[in-house]
């Protein structure tokens, strides 16, 4: 598992105290200017590493671009550290990275295929995978007949494999919803699924 490796952090100007003619202490202007340090940062990056490689893998295709999008996001956050002041919202800025990098390789992918004049000769034939295409074609339209909350949950819970208690943190709703949403979704998958185009 990669590692980052810490930037030299530069020191922050002084914020005046308060209180006139008053000095601030060493403590007080540490505390005033910091935000998610190198080590929590560096304790998410070991935690959380794998959850997110899966939410990214939910939004593009290929292992390399996930790895690529989730490395990218530790970077960004990383160098904005100073900017997270609650450290326990690191996670959600990461989360927030991740899908806003998955969004733009899938735009420039977009656009390199339209730029795609015809297929090369050595292409594998239509016939290869036709199945698997339409099965996950399926699914993928099943899943856009969802109710946007319905979805959302099952993504995070069964995709990205986080708890009931995670996704409903994550959604900012409550772990009953999470279980009726879950619930719900489910039932209407099925029916989309068993019902022929």
């Amino acid at each position: 598992m990669p590692v980052i490796a810490p930037m030299p952090a530069a020191r922050p100007a002084r914020i005046p105290s308060q209180r006139d003619g008053a000095e601030d202490s060493p403590a007080a202007e540490a505390a005033e200017a910091a935000g998610t340090t190198v080590d929590h940062l560096t304790e998410t990056y070991r935690a959380h590493y794998r959850s997110l490689l899966g939410l990214a893998a939910l939004l593009l295709d290929d292992t390399a671009s996930c790895e690529d999008v989730v490395q990218e996001a530790f970077i960004r956050v990383h160098s904005a550290r100073k900017r997270v002041r609650d450290p326990e919202k690191t996670l959600a800025y990461l989360r927030q990275t991740v899908v806003n990098l998955s969004r733009s390789t899938l735009r420039r992918r977009i656009l390199g295929l339209k730029l795609l004049s015809k297929p090369m000769p050595d292409m594998a034939s239509a016939e290869e995978g036709a199945y698997d295409q339409l099965e996950r074609r399926d699914l993928i339209k099943a899943m856009k007949g969802l109710q946007r909350r319905q979805r959302e949950v099952l993504v995070l819970r069964y995709f990205a494999d986080m708890t009931e208690a995670q996704v409903a943190e994550s959604l900012g709703i409550s772990l009953g919803s999470v279980k009726a949403y879950g619930s719900r979704g489910i039932a209407a998958l099925r029916v989309a699924m068993e019902t022929p185009a």
